[in-house]
């Protein structure tokens, strides 16, 4: 059974992983025995990142590259595959937020949004996927939302950009699953991170959340390490297109 989830001897680069949840992600898949590359907006972020983790006896690299430009994309990934060795799993983490009125929303910050929660999920799995293709064998892990599927107030961009994800990781799918790579994705509900750190200090929508959810309280974002693993190791090797909602319940809840 441990050898179905153990990630011995792969590789697996975590977007937006210097971190938070994707710090987390990436930890948990080293301690599931994989090699990761911890992806950052600066080196020394990403450096910081893999530094932690080599002192708890992982492996671990660091390479800062913005996965909203394709030129540094395409560039990162060749590194990484020349200098580091292949890329077996890749899971699109990097995501940002941005909350305002949808009358009031700058045209700026919706263009921040698409291009960090969408765009980059494009241009990253196109350049590893090539490389998969090749190989015969990747699992691809896209990590969406709640909001993939449901609407909240102030965060419509946020929204789109998520019900974006969902149709790339189905369409990857129907064009990958062919080449023995699999696309799924992850769907958090309400977890405490630095990106929710000001609705889990309102005490009116904690608590509106705990009556909300069947679980009846935040996720602890440790809780989602176990579906990244699930996904990226051969016990999924015949689940692909689907989005794993991890959320207490709340979606699917009256």
């Amino acid at each position: 059974m441990s050898a179905l989830f153990s990630l011995e001897n792969k590789r697996a680069l975590v977007t937006g992983s210097g971190r938070g949840i994707g710090f987390l992600l990436a930890r948990g898949l080293a301690e599931a025995g994989a090699e990761v590359i911890i992806n950052a907006t600066t080196q020394q972020g990403a450096e910081r990142a893999a530094a932690q983790l080599r002192d708890d006896g992982h492996r671990a690299h660091a390479l800062a590259f913005d996965v909203t430009q394709s030129s540094a994309v395409q560039a990162a990934v060749e590194r990484i595959e020349e200098e580091i060795g292949a890329i077996d799993i890749l899971v699109n983490n990097a995501g940002i937020q941005r909350r305002r009125p949808f009358l009031e929303f700058p045209e700026q910050d919706w263009n921040e949004v698409i291009a960090v929660n969408q765009t980059a999920v494009f241009l990253v799995s196109q350049a590893v996927a090539r490389k998969m293709v090749a190989r015969k064998q990747g699992k691809i892990i896209n990590i969406g939302s709640m909001q993939s599927e449901l609407g909240r107030d102030t965060i419509t961009p946020y929204a789109a950009s998520k019900g974006a994800v969902t149709m790339l990781t189905r369409g990857m799918c129907v064009e990958l699953a062919r080449h023995n790579i699999q696309v799924n994705g992850i769907a958090p509900g309400y977890f405490k991170t630095e990106m929710t750190q000001a609705l889990a200090d309102d005490a009116d929508f904690t608590a509106w959340l705990t009556k909300r959810t069947p679980a009846a309280r935040w996720g602890d974002p440790q809780e989602l390490i176990g579906a990244a693993v699930f996904l990226a190791s051969k016990a999924a090797d015949f689940v692909n297109g689907h989005l794993l909602f991890v959320d207490g319940g709340m979606r699917v809840a009256v």
